[in-house]
């Protein structure tokens, strides 16, 4: 008989006072709206009351007559009743068991004591059936008794043997076997409970799922190493990679970030395996030469192990995944680049589902014969822009009739082609309708689009992402659902009297290293206009970005923004940053628009070196206000300065601890080309300009 239940009391440590439940709901709330602009709160997070009914965590659903849970059915003739289906749970209703039942505010050190408390509370301690499931074979079996401080049970064989097997033949016998080897206790997590209507066992599923789920998806076997065990396990660990795993169902998070995160997990994994097998061999007591090496060894791993942790974090949290991305260039899902036709021949693909006498007409006059004339040029007809874009070679050019197309898949453009549309922009519409990382994806040493309108529909990189390359876009209409441009380290973009909107992230994301021209622009209704990334690392630099003559309105946030990392100067704002610039350097770093450089005075080193353009007015040294309550262009210039001074002299400092005590300043001269006026800031919720330190 199963045990009578009713109210399940919590574990010692796991109370949580109501007020302190509703204050952290709250922030969660918040957090929650500001994340779910961003495409990367989970749709299914606290949609609902703490008080609401949520079938698979209510802990009193033992009162009610009857289960509460499905039936998990086996496919074809399966001797092995069935079990309870808990494996589809809902984020919000794991996220409530782990904080309010399982793990409260534990610390690290304290998990494993507060799960088995909770299972003990939960768990029928006897007389239940599951299937005990491996890689190798299931086989049904009767739960004798719970080891709640091991996470273990005691099992017997239900007699006649039910036992479905995967490559191998099992017998009763050798079934028996095995149970004797392993004294009849088997993991509790390898155990699903067998199917129930009366709902006795209810808990006991639930509470074997979410121990299967958390040392499935959450629990690392490098947490119990970390030396600060102060902090809250759950709020530090469990609900960032809880959230991360909703996110990655739902396709919220990038292909190829998903591949470099679990690549991570995996060398953290190996590395963490080295760390635990030397120190074992370590003697106590030893000094030995041998133990001296291996001690360095041990170091070496620690380092490592530091690294991988840190990147993990960053790609777990999902504020940081959002202002950082991932620095990959993730060219392993590019279309490789196909170079010249073997015929050497060029090829304009015209794409048009139906045309009339007039249009064909109006076609050849206007496009075909004074452009495309020549005898090197062939002519293919296309339905599907998709189609006509993968089937180029470098040199070709893709002209899109007036039409509304529907794709499926990605844009992507590895050659260097053009692709235009023929009449009005809006006249001519590539509307994406599957899901997919990016929209249009460009790897091309030299590509243009122009005179075309793109909708977007749950791309979530980006209705545009230029990963490597040269982009020239221009006159085209871009209207996003999820996510904006983006310009990856080492490629540019030079876009040009488009219209872009609707973006739930940045309108245009500008990541280190890149190229970014934007000229007669309009950004607006997007959460921020213009998004420039900066890193910790020294070795990314700042990107080159010219805004001239764009309209940047109606934004939720800043009209631009400026991700930088918090150090101890930019911890007193801008004013302390500032105080570190000598005067002697701003002559080195400014040049006026219109006046000659020195470099190219007679007697001068010829090497030519970025400059940082700004209008005609010198950067101050000193700030009135900080750059969060500076508007305009001015306001984006100083603040692009001085971050890009101070960057330099980092880099300036870490060659001369190399032993390059005379620098070559241009060898450093990285800084970023900034040519920013004519710019118009309305409307934007937060104002023209601002800062994100992280």
């Amino acid at each position: 008989m199963a045990r009578d239940r009713g109210e399940c009391s919590l574990p010692k440590g796991h109370e949580v006072s109501e007020q302190g439940r509703l204050e952290s709901l709250s922030e969660w709330f918040t957090l929650g709206r500001l994340l779910s602009a961003d495409g990367f709160f989970c749709s299914q997070g606290l949609s609902q009351d703490e008080g609401d009914d949520d079938s698979g965590t209510d802990h009193n659903a033992g009162d009610s007559p009857g289960t509460s849970l499905q039936r998990a059915e086996r496919v074809g003739d399966s001797t092995l009743p069935d079990v309870f289906q808990t494996n589809h749970l809902l984020f919000y209703e794991r996220f409530k068991a782990y904080q309010d039942y399982m793990l409260g505010d534990c610390k690290t050190s304290e998990v494993k004591a507060f799960v088995s408390d909770y299972l003990e509370k939960v768990v029928e301690p006897c007389d239940w059936q599951a299937v005990w499931s491996t890689e190798v074979f299931d086989v049904l079996v009767e739960v004798m008794d719970v080891h709640y401080s091991e996470l273990k049970a005691r099992v017997e064989l239900v007699v006649p043997l039910r036992c479905e097997a995967r490559g191998c033949e099992l017998s009763e016998e050798a079934m028996r076997d095995l149970l004797e080897a392993t004294q009849h206790t088997v993991p509790l997590h390898e155990l699903h409970v067998v199917y129930d209507e009366s709902g006795d066992f209810d808990q006991t599923a639930l509470a074997v799922e979410h121990l299967r789920f958390f040392y499935k998806h959450i629990w690392r076997k490098w947490d119990e190493e970390d030396e600060d065990d102060d902090f809250d396990y759950f709020v530090r660990c469990v609900e960032p990679r809880l959230r991360l795993h909703y996110d990655v169902l739902e396709d919220r998070v990038p292909a190829g970030l998903v591949a470099e995160y679990h690549a991570l997990l995996t060398r953290c994994a190996q590395n963490f395996q080295e760390f635990s097998n030397l120190r074992n061999d370590l003697g106590s007591d030893s000094d030995s030469e041998l133990d001296n090496v291996s001690m360095v060894e041990g170091l070496r791993l620690c380092e490592q192990m530091e690294v991988l942790k840190r990147k993990l974090r960053i790609i777990e949290n999902p504020l940081l995944r959002y202002v950082l991305g991932y620095k990959v260039n993730s060219g392993q899902q590019a279309c490789r680049a196909k170079g010249l036709r073997p015929t050497g021949s060029r090829v304009v693909h015209v794409v048009s589902s139906s045309m009339t006498v007039a249009q064909l007409t109006s076609l050849m006059s206007d496009k075909l014969c004074p452009d495309f004339s020549g005898d090197e040029f062939e002519l293919q007809f296309h339905s599907d822009p998709l189609e006509a874009v993968h089937s180029c070679y470098q040199g070709d050019v893709v002209i899109v009739c007036p039409g509304h197309y529907l794709v499926s898949g990605s844009i992507r453009i590895p050659d260097s082609v053009e692709v235009e549309g023929f009449g009005l922009t809006d006249e001519v519409v590539i509307e994406k309708t599957g899901k997919g990382d990016t929209f249009v994806e460009s790897t091309a040493a030299n590509a243009k689009i122009s005179n075309l309108k793109f909708i977007q529909h749950d791309a979530i990189e980006g209705i545009l992402c230029v990963r490597q390359g040269k982009l020239e876009m221009e006159n085209c209409v871009l209207q996003c659902e999820t996510t904006g441009v983006i310009v990856r380290t080492s490629a540019q973009l030079s876009m040009n009297m488009c219209d872009l909107y609707g973006s739930k992230g940045a309108g245009v994301e500008i990541y280190p290293g890149s190229v970014c021209c934007l000229v007669g622009n309009g950004i607006h209704h997007c959460k921020e206009g213009v998004l420039i990334k900066d890193f910790a690392d020294e070795l990314d630099t700042m990107p080159r970005i010219t805004m001239v003559n764009n309209v940047i309105h109606n934004n939720e946030g800043y009209g631009v923004i400026l991700v930088k990392p918090a150090d101890k100067s930019s911890q007193q704002g801008l004013l302390g940053a500032c105080d570190e610039l000598k005067v002697s350097e701003v002559p080195k770093l400014v040049a006026h628009v219109g006046e000659e450089s020195d470099q190219s005075k007679p007697g001068t080193n010829q090497t030519e070196v970025p400059l940082i353009v700004v209008e005609e007015t010198p950067v101050e040294v000193h700030y009135a206000t900080t750059p969060e309550l500076m508007e305009g262009n001015d306001a984006i210039k100083q603040e692009l300065v001085a971050t890009s001074a101070k960057k330099s002299r980092r880099r300036r400092a870490s060659m001369q601890e190399l032993g390059l005590t005379q620098v070559d300043d241009n060898l450093l001269s990285q800084e970023m080309f900034v040519c920013i006026q004519g710019n118009q800031f309305k409307r934007n919720g937060k104002g023209g300009f601002g800062t994100f330190q992280y």
